[in-house]
């Protein structure tokens, strides 16, 4: 089997994520790719949650419609999933007898230990039905909490269960991370040794696994008592020398947008992951959204130049993050990654010769001496750059400023201090090498950007589409994208607003044909869009 699609449903507590997560390691150790999508409401507990688990030879990093399996721990999860199709083990214990595997999955798990390992007798079932050996199920138990009394769960189902398949476990697999993840470890290669945050879904898993690992990089790892405090603590930090980054969602980004134009006067280096989800206002806070393209590209008062950079899966999240940091340190200016939930909270195969692609760069640093000018006027815009505490007395002015760094309202100083801030764009156009990526051939042409590129590679594939995928806004690569469409016959553009932000953008440089728009919270399924691109 090439493509392998599970759900596993249940309500919020009942462990659907953790078992969703040991089923991604499975697949993963038999040889597939792996992607993970989280959908659960904002409830600590009851509701409906689950996971969607899809194994693939080809690496696609999308869900599909339909299911070959699905795992229900209660009457709900069957009611929401059934019409998906494919093999249904359920939960006997809590599900009235429908067709398919009953397990009393809660009853096992009270006699083995606790109720909570309920979900893992699920798990037990499916892994006997697949084929997956007993010798790769404990290997992907090693390290996993209880593991001895969830082992036994899993075994009593496990031998109780006719094999119908056989999964073979490969020498060799990948990492799985989320996107969050990597964002944390991309910076880190960057040499990040700040990070500040309020949580906000859906950017607050980076606070969590930062503070856990925080010892080990020796790293500064602060929760401040709201965004606004989060982005004055960072610049104050950035100030002193430290490469700091801050991570929020749309609501939490809106309050930093003050401290973002200071940055960008101040010429502060500072690296802001905004993580979208559906808004406005609070929205529905656990699902998603890319509504906030425009406000990242405009993000404070004032002409000024920031990077707004838009990955689409692990790999580019991790590589963006460090090259945010880097890029943001060398020309002292705003770096925005612009994630969002899909990217942030999905989990994905993750090729660690990603790693041999990024490098530190080291920004511009002046002489630490008497008559230094923190804005010294230069050829390309970037001032030399000296920290507190020698001999230079450094000055950093939220007013318009001299290269002494001392306020000035001379028109003459004026002009040619924002001429300066707005001369490193040249440098940073050409500092910038993967600015889209193009799949496939072909006259028609599919615009995608975020976590819409999985599905839309995967659609265009089937439906005849070249798919080009934006992943720097600004600086904007117009000449990029104009070559790209070079005697194509249709532009279509996917993405998950209301508004088309990115297919507005695009009007400014080519003619789009239409847009494919999607803003319930929920992904595009690649069956989905392929129907779409054919009407």
């Amino acid at each position: 089997m090439n493509d392998i699609q599970i759900i596993i449903g249940g309500a919020a507590g009942d462990g659907t994520k953790a078992t969703g997560h040991l089923i991604g390691k499975i697949l993963n150790r038999g040889g597939y790719k792996v992607f993970i999508h989280e959908d659960y409401s904002s409830l600590i507990r009851g509701g409906h949650n689950f996971s969607v688990i899809r194994g693939t030879k080809n690496g696609e990093n999308c869900i599909r419609e339909s299911a070959d399996f699905l795992l229900a721990l209660n009457e709900d999860s069957v009611d929401r999933h059934i019409g998906k199709g494919g093999v249904l083990i359920y939960n006997s214990d809590q599900v009235k007898k429908r067709d398919g595997i009953g397990v009393p999955a809660e009853t096992i798990a009270k006699e083995e230990g606790a109720v909570i390992m309920k979900s893992n007798a699920l798990l037990g079932a499916l892994c006997k039905i697949i084929g997956v050996s007993w010798e790769l199920i404990g290997d992907v138990f090693e390290g996993f909490p209880h593991s001895e009394k969830n082992l036994k769960v899993v075994r009593r189902v496990y031998d109780s269960q006719e094999e119908k398949g056989k999964m073979k476990k490969t020498k060799e697999s990948l990492s799985l991370i989320t996107g969050n993840e990597a964002i944390a470890l991309g910076a880190l290669e960057a040499g990040m040794e700040n990070y500040f945050a309020y949580p906000m879904t859906p950017s607050t898993s980076i606070l969590h696994f930062l503070s856990k690992i925080k010892e080990a990089y020796k790293i500064n790892v602060f929760q401040p008592e709201n965004e606004i405090g989060v982005i004055n603590a960072a610049l104050g930090c950035a100030f002193t020398g430290k490469r700091t980054m801050v991570g929020t969602s749309g609501g939490g980004f809106a309050l930093m947008t003050e401290g973002i134009s200071l940055a960008a006067m101040s010429e502060t280096p500072i690296v802001v992951v905004e993580s979208q989800r559906a808004g406005p206002s609070s929205g529905t806070p656990t699902y998603n959204g890319q509504a906030d393209l425009n406000f990242a590209l405009n993000p404070g008062h004032g002409d000024f130049l920031n990077l707004v950079f838009a990955p689409g899966d692990a790999e580019e999240a991790f590589y963006f993050s460090n090259l945010a940091m880097n890029m943001s340190w060398k020309y002292q200016i705003p770096a925005i990654l612009l994630v969002d939930k899909d990217i942030s909270e999905s989990t994905f195969s993750f090729d660690k010769n990603t790693l041999k692609g990024v490098k530190e760069w080291k920004e511009k640093k002046g002489r630490n001496s008497k008559g230094y000018h923190r804005y010294r006027i230069t050829e390309n815009g970037v001032s030399p750059l000296v920290y507190p505490g020698g001999k230079a007395v450094v000055k950093s002015n939220s007013y318009e400023s001299d290269e002494y760094g001392i306020s000035t309202e001379d028109p003459q100083m004026i002009k040619k201090m924002q001429e300066k801030r707005m001369r490193k764009e040249r440098d940073i156009k050409e500092d910038l090498k993967e600015t889209i990526k193009i799949y496939g051939e072909g006259d028609k042409v599919l615009f995608c950007w975020g976590s819409t590129k999985g599905a839309a590679i995967a659609a265009g594939r089937e439906a005849g589409y070249k798919v080009v995928q934006i992943l720097v806004f600004n600086p904007f690569p117009e000449e990029k994208v104009r070559e790209a469409v070079k005697g194509c016959k249709e532009v279509v553009v996917v993405e998950a607003n209301s508004s088309g932000q990115a297919a507005e953008i695009l009007k400014r440089y080519i003619l789009v044909g239409r847009k494919i728009l999607k803003y319930d919270g929920r992904p595009f399924a690649k069956e989905e869009l392929i129907e779409e691109l054919k009407k």
